[in-house]
């Protein structure tokens, strides 16, 4: 029975934290390989840790800042399934931001990784059914002061680890193009619910291509940010150091509008951000004359793309030439490896961060969601076998490689992202963007009830090659629709030296009138 304590006003109240007994102490020693041979020590131990969660008690019983709720709300409503087109939402509400602003007018959904305080949040799974969110993740508030206009939640992937849409737990979201294909993930919902017009913009999450896959199969603008452009506080957390929240809209010109309402320095509480960056009038400066820019086509980006898919980004890169821009080909052998090196960052990381952390993770400065710790831990204990196939390969993979490997493989792989990320900025040095296909095919079909395990592994993670190398190097990458084949969107994608955010976008809006 756990102890209780006596509060300053004589109420009893349970102890943060119950004190294990001398034989918990024993079987702790066994379990992490300390040997306390006499039995004096185990006293003397159980005796100091007692008098240590003292401490604990004090941080339990103190008042915490939270984040701000600025602007009043309902709870809203789950969608029926003939009032949610091709499963976009995930859950259904409208909160009116400020009356004025740089979004007024503007029809936002956010991605259902992102707090909204007293709104339903899934994440795509199960281990999170039931959990309301008591803040607003900083995006949205931002987005709210600007003007903008709230509508739901939008399905993302199961826990945000796939980049096809059907590991959601609701069913998969279905590509408006053609609903036996995948929308691409994890910002399925998002992606779709622009193209069905639900929205003139929304937020996305990027680890390994999660706004620029959906963006690209469904045939819509997204990019993913510089990383720490835009705060990530109040969403919750894969793998810290590949994190990013980003726009995605119909056009180039909405995508600025967002990541002009949602960039800047979150007053520290968000790690991810350095506190002397500088955000931009992004929309306001789109149309700018290129001539004399230089574009670089890395080769190693369209290496192994379907041929179709290569020859439409090739034409539509060229059209820049109209415009005055050097359009050359360049070649960067490491970018081959970039995935590579995303692997176990984004295996051992996201076991780490995401399972071991709880969907904040440790060891960071700013704001941490103590209700969605909570929450996490309690489901992962519980009812970790409802988890998804992809994820389920990041338990097994994250557990068997911290317990035969340590650190090992996740050290190596962060510091050739060293390598890696100076490799990019030097050939950014030389040319303004870096241009190659967002996928390397077109929207595949998406997996049966009835399809291998393997199949749906390949379905979910077998399209990173151009997204994911971006993520760890954290340069800024947008996915624009290039044309189509077989009547299937395909994108292109445009990677800029990070914080020339604007940049990127400028060359995105260009190409969007020669293509259009």
């Amino acid at each position: 029975m756990e102890s209780l304590s006596e509060g300053k006003q004589g109420m009893f109240k349970t102890s943060a934290v119950r004190c294990p007994q001398a034989e918990e102490v024993r079987e702790l020693c066994r379990s992490i390989g300390l040997r306390l041979d006499k039995e004096q020590d185990v006293q003397d131990f159980t005796e100091h840790m007692a008098k240590t969660f003292e401490a604990y008690q004090v941080v339990s019983d103190s008042v915490a800042p939270t984040l701000l709720v600025k602007y009043p709300r309902t709870p809203g409503y789950r969608p029926e399934p003939n009032d949610n087109k091709h499963n976009a939402w995930y859950w259904r509400c409208d909160i009116p931001g400020a009356p004025e602003g740089l979004l007024k007018g503007k029809r936002v959904g956010i991605k259902d990784n992102v707090c909204v305080a007293g709104v339903p949040m899934l994440n795509g799974s199960r281990l999170l059914e039931g959990y309301i969110p008591d803040i607003d993740a900083s995006v949205v508030t931002r987005i709210l002061d600007a003007g903008g206009r709230i509508l739901g939640k939008t399905h993302c992937e199961h826990m945000c680890y796939s980049g096809s849409s059907f590991t959601n737990d609701t069913g998969p979201t279905q590509n408006p193009v053609d609903p036996e294909r995948s929308s691409g993930g994890s910002s399925s919902g998002s992606a779709v619910a622009i193209k069905n017009g639900d929205v003139d913009m929304a937020i996305g999450g990027d680890q390994g291509g999660s706004i620029r896959i959906p963006a690209s199969w469904v045939g819509i603008v997204g990019l993913k940010p510089t990383y720490g452009l835009v705060p990530y506080t109040g969403a919750i957390s894969l793998e810290t150091t590949i994190d990013h929240l980003g726009p995605m809209a119909a056009n180039v010109k909405d995508c600025a509008l967002l990541l002009e309402a949602i960039a800047g320095y979150d007053s520290g509480l968000d790690s991810r951000q350095p506190s002397t960056m500088t955000c931009g009038k992004y929309s306001e400066l789109l149309e700018v004359d290129l001539s004399g820019k230089r574009m670089g086509l890395l080769a190693e980006g369209f290496a192994g793309c379907e041929q179709d898919v290569q020859n439409i980004v090739r034409e539509a890169a060229r059209k820049l030439g109209r415009l005055g821009v050097n359009v050359e080909e360049v070649s960067l052998p490491l970018h081959k490896e970039g995935v590579a090196i995303w692997t176990p960052i984004a295996i051992d990381g996201a076991y780490q961060c995401m399972v071991k952390g709880f969907g904040v993770g440790y060891m960071s400065k700013g704001y941490y969601n103590e209700s969605l710790m909570k929450k996490l831990r309690e489901s992962f204990a519980l009812d970790v076998d409802k988890v998804s196939d992809p994820v389920k390969l990041m338990l097994l993979m994250g557990s068997y490689m911290e317990k035969n490997y340590g650190g090992q493989f996740y050290a190596r792989a962060q510091n050739l992202c060293i390598k890696l990320t100076r490799a990019y900025d030097a050939l950014l040095e030389t040319y303004d963007v870096l241009v190659m296909p967002t996928l390397p095919y077109k929207a595949p079909k998406l997996p049966c009830a009835t399809s291998r395990v393997s199949d749906r592994l390949n379905n979910a993670l077998g399209m990173i090659q151009n997204t994911a190398p971006f993520d760890i190097s954290g340069h800024p990458a947008i996915s624009i629709n290039a044309g189509f084949s077989e009547n299937l969107p395909v994108g292109l994608q445009i990677v800029g030296a990070k914080f020339a955010d604007l940049t990127v976008l400028q060359f995105a809006a260009a190409l969007e009138k020669l293509i259009n």
